[in-house]
């Protein structure tokens, strides 16, 4: 598939996660199929309730959440 923003660009199909999107090399645009976003609401927002609170705040800090390791490319 085209991207739909630079029209001369292949997207590269990437899994993270289970969840499929797909990147432009050239503009470095990130496109999602349907339903993808809202595995990622759904996965991050159950990672967030999932958390333990009774870690230090530094620790916290520390920790890429789901939508940081899907888009880090």
């Amino acid at each position: 598939m085209k991207c739909p923003s630079c029209d001369d660009s292949q997207l590269l199909a990437k899994d993270r996660n289970g969840i499929q999107i797909d990147v432009c090399p050239s503009c470095r645009g990130i496109w999602l199929d349907r339903g993808e976003l809202e595995k990622i609401i759904q996965r991050s927002t159950f990672e967030a309730q999932s958390s333990d609170d009774s870690e230090p705040a530094e620790v916290h800090k520390q920790k890429r959440n789901l939508i940081t390791e899907l888009f880090d490319y």
